[in-house]
């Protein structure tokens, strides 16, 4: 239970970083990045769950993980209004910030 509540709060830390440096990508505080770590976990396990016959993790990304984690991010803005906006540049300039950064800090504890 800690390592979820950690995992959720270095994402919505990496989300506050992302929105600050990528352009067409804003969260509104820590609240609404915290809203917005939860919605795009959520959203990437059903994707993940649905659509994906091999994990898409941040360790085993490709071109689809990448292309996967862009569309979340982008479609989380319509389940969050208030809290995060991408346009889709931005959505895919976030995606792969987030991914170099996940391959350096990984939000998952082993």
């Amino acid at each position: 239970m800690l390592g979820t509540i950690v995992r959720f709060i270095v994402s919505a830390i990496v989300l506050l970083v992302v929105s600050w440096v990528v352009p067409g990508f804003t969260v509104s505080g820590f609240i609404g990045a915290l809203i917005a770590a939860v919605v795009i976990a959520a959203l990437g396990w059903v994707i993940e769950r649905f659509f994906a016959k091999d994990k898409i993790s941040p360790s085993n990304r490709g071109v689809i993980g990448f292309l996967t984690s862009a569309v979340v991010i982008y479609l989380s803005q319509f389940l969050v209004p208030g809290a995060i906006h991408a346009s889709i540049i931005g959505a895919l300039l976030a995606a792969i910030i987030i991914g170099v950064v996940d391959a350096f800090v990984p939000t998952e504890l082993k």
